[in-house]
């Protein structure tokens, strides 16, 4: 099996509320994670003023299906790929979809998002460091509740 990467980011067309905007982002969490686990599929979701970025990792066709299906949901706009192709690779493997919002968002953070709807080349490395982060920092975490 060839293993596939897609890094994007998007704006997003939540509601406007804070309470319903994060019902929203819950109820997006729930199906993106039983789809991508059904599907093989892990990475990770940024999501910080009104905008997404994400990481979708594993079988080439079942990750270009899941992306498409994003383009066409209408809570998406500006939709704009950071990084597609093939991985030796996962950098999610025990995550059907780590997540970190505005609440532990950066200025840092929504500083790469800027640059990477103005096309800096750099803005994907960036992006999958800081999802990387949320892995290492949700992995730990978990380690020391189990322990």
């Amino acid at each position: 099996m060839t293993l596939y990467r897609i890094l994007y980011c998007s704006r997003s067309e939540l509601a406007d509320s804070p309470a319903a905007g994060a019902e929203e982002i819950r109820q997006i969490l729930a199906k993106s994670r039983a789809n991508n686990a059904r599907d093989d599929i892990t990475g990770g979701l940024f999501f910080s003023n009104q905008c997404f970025a994400q990481v979708l990792e594993g079988p080439a066709e079942k990750v270009e299906e899941t992306f498409e299906r994003i383009q066409c949901d209408m809570r998406h706009r500006d939709v704009t790929v950071l990084e597609a192709g093939p991985i030796a690779t996962r950098d999610f493997p025990a995550w059907s979809m780590a997540f970190t919002g505005s609440t532990d968002a950066s200025a840092f953070g929504q500083a790469v998002l800027s640059a990477a709807f103005s096309g800096q080349t750099q803005a994907g490395d960036k992006l999958l460091d800081i999802l990387r982060s949320v892995v290492v920092r949700e992995d730990e975490w978990l380690a020391n509740e189990a322990a």
